[in-house]
């Protein structure tokens, strides 16, 4: 074991994610399965790939390095589209767009304009539908009638005076919440004659204007932000026709009641729409008249607090029942026309598919846990995955693509099932970790808080004494971190362990998981019960391990828990001793107003959980050593935040150190600087938990 080579490894694997099939697509016929992989663990550029059942051979469709060409800068296939059987692929690399078909020839370059985003054949194989420069354009397989059929300056018979920049056809940002496959913004009609189309008019949003200091000949970069309290962008959908000049058609619904579109899409049934409203208590799936846009009520749920988006939902089988979800006394139901199907105590994760009227989903009855299920109507729900782990999957004609992230590595791995075949492995090229993981998983409190403890392989407690304690969480909405996989956190909590810490990772109130009542406890204040939860875990931990130090305490965190890190130095320094915080959110009326509201609510009407969950109105409470990590390209969680909490701890007379990262995004590990930010955390934390430094390996003697 050598922990001295993980971060190298990290940044060569890029976390764990080069060489591991993903993206799975099941033929029509379920003879075939479709997925990008790179060629070998540390290969950046994702190619095409197809692995046929009968044979089990694996077949390379398209090849992104000999695409681009000998000597360009290495970049994969991020996605693709298929038709309705999955005979014909097409794929943007590099902003052109190719088609290949799925039973062999050579990928064919097609003569769209650049740079081609976002593309989707029609269902029977002879358009492709892409955005190039916010508009929705189509060009035929064949090569042939690229044209635009909806762009900024022209809606319905209207022509409107507007920047391209401002007005985008064929992209919505927020469908990204109950769309597995990520946002989209443009659906075919089953028969290839229309389209449904989103437009985005950003006019109305704050633009900021960022520059990097390691790069000032450079201009500064404009991004458009809907802050808490902030307007959003208007977002409309219209029925494009294509193949024809005729106008588009806008679909109506109450907009000012319900602005966000949160899904959408074209199935047997007509076109639907998924809205919700500004305070997020309210969600609608929307059946849509392709004829004249009218829109009619097929489902609504409505929540206390908010209505939680589940991946995959609303949706409708192919016999018309519509899929939904129902929070009922601490369980959220997979639902069929409001009749749970899943049984009380099992929490419905995220619906993968639905292939005719069986639906693929998955659900945990232990948290630590997610299991892969199917059910079809007048059935039970029948459970497809096997044995401990973190399931998901893809369905289609009887063919069932099974993934599975245990602690068998730190990658998923993946098979191919179908009734009378033998399984088929599809092949993953991902390294093995140079570490190995040493944890204990714990379940701490009255709360029975899910925990693991990792040790240094190397300590031997009548050796080297007690160690301290670093308390390492995300604790937000946005994740768990106690499962039963090990993923690349894992494998950064066990080196820090390594280092010369007993890692405690907890998840507790407001992570996913363990049903709707325990996330909506941040409800209104999203540090409060998360915090009291992590000093619970540690106390509870500290009576089942004397090996930890309760005087030595440290904790770390990136984004929400770098939020987390930071209060926990400023409310608890009776606990904390010193925080290292990556990214954190300081003033959250500026954060995403989507994400942010669902837990605050509006700041206009509720300006006093904000100021409560303000960092910067805490920061002359500083009293313990205080570490501020943040990239200076982060355009999530924007540098802003780390500048105005050091200024304000400044003015506040309160010591504290500051580490900013040219160039850097908002997850800085597995790029360059990821061995020099990890020993600087270390050595910060060494030196202000009294940690001695880990011993120096013996070598072993010869066999």
């Amino acid at each position: 074991m050598r922990p001295d080579l993980l971060p190298a490894q990290l940044v060569r694997t890029a976390r764990f994610t080069r060489g591991v099939p993903r993206r799975f697509t099941v033929s029509g016929d379920g003879t075939v399965v479709l997925y990008l992989r790179g060629r070998t663990g540390d290969d950046p550029a994702d190619c095409l790939w197809a692995v046929e059942l009968g044979s089990g051979r694996e077949r390379l469709l398209a090849d992104p390095v000999r695409l681009r060409g000998a000597g360009r800068r290495p970049r994969g296939i991020e996605g693709y589209g298929t038709d309705a059987a999955a005979g014909v692929v097409v794929f943007a690399l590099g902003g052109v767009l190719w088609t290949v078909g799925l039973r062999g020839g050579e990928p064919r370059r097609l003569p769209a304009a650049r740079p081609a985003l976002d593309p989707w054949p029609d269902p029977a194989g002879g358009r492709v539908a892409y955005v190039c420069r916010g508009a929705l354009r189509v060009i035929g397989t064949d090569g042939g009638g690229d044209r635009v059929i909806a762009r900024a300056g022209r809606v319905g018979r209207a022509v409107e005076h507007v920047g391209h920049g401002d007005v985008q056809f064929g992209t919505a940002v927020h469908t990204a919440a109950t769309l597995p496959e990520g946002p989209r913004g443009h659906w075919w009609a089953p028969d290839g004659t229309a389209l449904l189309c989103a437009r985005t008019d950003r006019r109305r949003v704050r633009r900021l204007h960022s520059t990097d200091p390691a790069g000032p000949e450079r201009p500064p970069e404009v991004r458009h932000h809907a802050f808490a309290g902030d307007p959003n962008p208007d977002v409309t959908l219209w029925l494009v026709p294509v193949g024809t000049d005729g106008p588009l058609t806008a679909v109506r619904w109450d907009r000012d009641a319900f602005e966000y579109v949160v899904g959408a899409g074209w199935d047997a049934h007509g076109p639907f729409a998924v809205v919700q409203s500004r305070d997020q208590r309210t969600v609608r799936l929307l059946g849509i008249d392709p004829a004249d846009g009218r829109t009619t009520v097929l489902h609504e749920q409505r929540g206390e607090h908010w209505v939680e988006l589940v991946p995959g939902l609303p949706a409708r089988t192919a016999s018309g029942a519509v899929l939904a979800h129902a929070d009922l006394h601490g369980t959220r139901h997979l639902t069929a026309d409001g009749a749970p199907v899943t049984p009380p105590g099992r929490q419905l994760g995220a619906v993968l598919g639905v292939d005719g009227d069986e639906v693929l989903f998955t659900a945990s009855d232990e948290p630590t846990e997610t299991d892969l299920w199917s059910w079809r109507p007048g059935t039970e729900p029948r459970r497809r995955s096997a044995g401990p782990g973190v399931h998901g999957g893809a369905l289609r004609a009887g063919t069932l693509v099974r993934t599975v992230a245990d602690t068998g590595g730190a990658a998923p791995r993946a098979e191919v099932l179908r009734a009378g075949r033998a399984p088929v492995a599809v092949p993953s090229h991902a390294e093995s970790p140079v570490l190995e993981v040493r944890r204990s998983l714990l379940r701490l409190g009255p709360h029975a808080l899910r925990a693991a403890l990792h040790l240094p392989s190397w300590h031997r407690p009548a050796e080297h004494g007690p160690l301290p304690v670093l308390l390492d969480p995300y604790g937000g909405a946005g994740g768990r971190r106690v499962t039963a996989a090990h993923d690349w956190k894992t494998l950064v909590s066990q080196w820090f362990a390594e280092q010369g810490f007993a890692v405690l990772v907890t998840d507790g109130r407001g992570t996913p998981g363990r049903g709707p009542d325990w996330e909506r406890a941040v409800h209104g204040d999203l540090f409060g019960p998360v915090l009291d939860d992590q000093v619970t875990a540690l106390h509870q931990a500290v009576r089942a391990h004397p090996v930890l130090d309760l005087g030595r305490v440290g904790i770390r965190g990136w984004s929400f828990s770098g939020s987390l890190a930071v209060l926990a130095v400023l409310r608890r320094p009776d606990v904390f001793r010193a925080a290292v915080a990556g990214a954190g959110v300081t003033d959250q009326r500026l954060y995403d107003a989507h994400w942010r509201e669902r837990f605050l609510g509006h700041p206009r009407m509720h300006p006093e959980r904000y100021d409560a969950c303000s960092l910067l109105r805490e920061a002359h409470r500083l009293s313990r050593p205080l570490l501020l990590v943040h990239g200076l390209a982060d355009p999530k969680v924007l540098p802003v935040h780390t500048l105005r909490l050091s200024d304000a701890l400044l003015a506040a007379g309160r010591p504290h150190e500051v580490l900013l990262l040219p160039g850097a995004g908002h997850q800085p590990i597995g790029t360059d600087v990821t061995a020099g930010l990890l020993g600087h955390q270390a050595r910060f934390l060494r030196r202000h938990l009294a940690a001695g430094p880990p011993p120096v390996p013996r070598p072993r003697p010869a066999a």
